[in-house]
Order: C-alpha cells, then structure tokens, then sequence
C-alpha cells in the first residue's frame, strides 16, 4: 500500500512550502511597497509643486484643477493596465506579468524626474507628464492583482485568506511612507531650491528601488493555483473577454464596493496638501510629517482588519469601514477647520483607519469573487475600474466643491454619498469563501 504524500501540487513538503509562502509575501509586499511609491510620490508633489511649475499663468485654484487633471489621467490609465497585465497574468502566469509591471512603473517614474517645466518647454511639459502619468497607471493597473494573487494563492485554505492577502496591501502604506519621507528628506535638504531641483530627486531615486524589487521577485517560483492550471491544460485562452462575458456584475460590484475606500484615501492623502497650505495656512512639511505618521498606523491597521475579516467576515468587515467612513468625513473636516495644529495633526493620522477598514479585507474579498483561471483579469479590472469612477476625479471633484461651494462640508457630503454606494455594493457581492482557491465551485 502506497503511503499518501504530504507534498503539494508543486511537490513541496509542508515546510518547502511555507518557506515559498514567506518568500511570496515578503516579495509582493516590497513589490508593491515599490510601485505605491512611484504613484504616491506623483500624487504628493502634485498638490505641491505641478500647479506652479507646469501651470504658472493660471489662478492658483484653476492651475491644482489643471494639476489634478494630470493626476487623474494615471487612473484613467489603470483599467488598461488591469485589462492589458490581466490577460497576461492568467495566460503566463503571476511571477512574469508582475516583473514587467514593476519594470514599467519604475522607468516612468524616474522620467518624471527629468521632465522639463513650463518655464523651458511651455505646455510641452505638461503633456509629457500626461503622457508618463499614463504609463504609471498602465503599470499599477496591472500590479495589484498580481501581487494579492501571488500570496493570497499560496495559502492552503480560505482560514487565513484575509490576513496574507491584505500584506501586499501593507505595501500601500509603506508606498505612502516612502513617498512622503523622500519628499520631506529632500525639501529640507533643498530648502529654497526645492521648486527648482530638490523636487525631482525621489522620482530618480526609483530607479534604485527598482533594481531592488526586480531582484526580490525573480527568486520567487509562480503560485501553486497557476501551476496546477497548467499542469491540467486549463489556462484560459482569452481570460479578459471571458471574464467580461462571464462575471460582468462581479465585476461592476468590485469597482462600486472601492467607492467609500479609494475616493476618501486621495481625499486624505493628496487633496489635503492643496488644501492644507492654501486654506489652513499650515506648512508643507508639516502636512508630509502628518500623513507620513497616518501611514506608519496602517502598517498595523490593514493586516490587523485582513485577519479580523477571516474571523468575522469579509463583508461584514468591508461594511463598518463604509458605514465609519461615510461618518468620519464631517468629523475629518471638522477637526482640520479647528484651527488647531495639534486637531488638524491628529486629523490626518486618523483618516486612515476608516479606509483600513475595508482596505485589509478587500483584496481577499474581490479575488474570492473570481475563479482561478480568470482571477488576475476579473479581480483586476473590477479594482482598477473603481479608479476611474473613484480615485482619479476624487481630489478634482474636492477641489471643485470647495472652490464652488466655499465649504469643506461638501466634500463631506460626497465622501457619504461614496459610503452609501458601497454599503449597497458589498451587500450584494456574492460570498464565494467556501470555494476552493483553484478555482472551482464545490458546493454548486
């Protein structure tokens, strides 16, 4: 009689295979860390520095609106990624599509470093910047769903989904930290000088993070639940067009469930630095310090909301998030129009732990909704649409409330509008937690 093997789908041991599972998070994480840097740091010097240098003629409120609208072009951009790397990922597999994403995004990012301002090319700039903020969204579009993917499918069963699927979360605060210290660094080190060259050193500094992270996920073997999908011939041939066909209210529910998360993050993290030297008249340095220490608390806050979703839920975690951050939007504002330092400090360190909320168990959550051979496509479209409707127009549409309106209770007022919609949307996202992670339906 044959002793049963212990060994996985790859031929593993158990031990072989949390060792890869470790090797896994540890590499999508940095990854991840990496590619949130790039995008972050856009949005950062955004608020700060491209209304002055690329729009200099224009009023300052109409130059962060035409600012901001180079800024929602990398959202734009991220469907295409999704649809583009998507289709790849589920064709050729996570470890292979992820190098590229990686390799994009950072070339990128460091051309931005070396694009000329109005003052040398006149509007020339700014539609190279158009043209680089695109390919970053192109290149993140396709990253998100490769690095969950990548950790989320080497675990053994669905117990502890949540908490290994939310650590290349992790990566966007970590991004969100990187980005806003290298910004900080290098304003003191600039001083005066800061609008003139010091702003253009973090975008070169990619390329050294690049290097980094390219070396981490070329030392990682591709996921058991692909593996085993082309080990039995089962790779689908059009992944995207499948998926479209097959799960298009997954996917609309997926991109309307992000509503209250991604609208309200780029509220708190990049709107607020127009909004914070212009309106509160409170320093530069002052608003990177605070949203550098909002991201040092999602280092705990998103996996800790990823592990209590495989005890309590994912969508009955995913729904207090919504329902706190459709509340938290007044008490934000409320707070940051105190007057305060101390209440506006404590303000910005706090906005993230609504969005933490639903950011742990999310990945998780709409990956579930996918079967393996079309999970890179469908969980990555059904993200990266959200950035369109979502995360892209958020600051613009921010800006434009406050700037019609003259209240920052308006913004508040669409941050709910935003909960709402997601309360509805996870409500009606279908539970697949009983599902195997290859992909099937064991229980239909």
């Amino acid at each position: 009689m044959t002793k049963p093997s212990n060994r996985d789908g790859l031929g593993l041991t158990a031990s072989e295979h949390q060792v890869q599972l470790r090797r896994a998070v540890i590499a999508s994480t940095i990854g991840t860390a990496i590619e949130w840097y790039d995008f972050f740091l856009y949005s950062t010097v955004t608020g700060l520095v491209f209304a002055k240098l690329f729009f200099p003629h224009s009023d300052p409120w109409v130059g962060t609106l035409e600012a901001f609208a180079i800024y929602a072009v990398g959202f734009i951009a991220r469907p295409v990624g999704a649809a583009i790397f998507g289709h790849y990922g589920d064709r050729i597999g996570r470890k292979s599509t992820l190098i590229a994403t990686l390799l994009l995004m950072g070339l990128a990012t460091f051309a931005v470093a070396l694009v000329p301002t109005y003052e040398s090319i006149g509007i020339w700039g700014a539609v190279i910047l158009t043209v680089l903020r695109f390919i970053q969204g192109v290149g993140v579009g396709g990253e998100w769903g490769g690095s969950v993917l990548m950790s989320m499918e080497w675990a053994r069963d669905d117990r502890s989904r949540g908490l290994i699927a939310s650590w290349p979360q992790f990566g966007v605060p970590c991004g969100l930290f990187l980005a806003n210290l290298a910004v900080l660094a290098f304003s003191h080190m600039s001083g005066d000088n800061f609008l003139t060259w010091g702003w253009r050193i973090p975008f070169a500094v990619s390329l050294l993070l690049v290097g980094v992270g390219l070396y981490i996920r070329l030392g990682i073997l591709e996921t058991p639940v692909f593996a085993k999908l082309l080990a039995e011939r089962k790779v689908e041939r059009t992944p995207m067009l499948t998926v479209i066909k097959r799960h298009p209210k997954e996917i609309l529910l997926s991109a309307l469930a992000r509503m209250a998360e991604q609208a309200p993050f780029y509220i708190f993290t990049a709107f607020i630095f127009s909004y914070g030297t212009a309106s509160l008249n409170v320093s530069r340095d002052f608003l990177l310090t605070a949203v550098l220490s909002a991201s040092v608390l999602s280092f705990v806050s998103i996996p800790l909301f990823g592990h209590l979703s495989d005890h309590i839920g994912r969508k009955n975690m995913y729904g207090i998030g919504a329902a706190v951050t459709g509340v938290f939007g007044f008490i934000y504002f409320a707070m940051l129009n105190a007057g305060s330092e101390t209440v506006i400090f404590l303000a910005v360190i706090l906005s993230l732990i609504p969005h933490d909320m639903m950011y742990g168990p999310q990945a998780a959550l709409i990956a579930e909704s996918f079967t393996g051979r079309l999970r890179y496509s469908g969980a990555s479209l059904g993200y990266q649409l959200a950035s369109v409707i979502a995360g892209g127009p958020a600051p613009l549409i921010a800006t434009w409330l406050y700037g019609t309106f003259h209240s920052s209770y308006a913004i508040a007022i669409y941050i709910a509008i935003c909960a709402v919609i997601t309360l509805a949307a996870t409500a009606l996202m279908t539970d697949y937690t009983g599902r195997d992670i290859s992909g099937e339906y064991p229980s239909r």
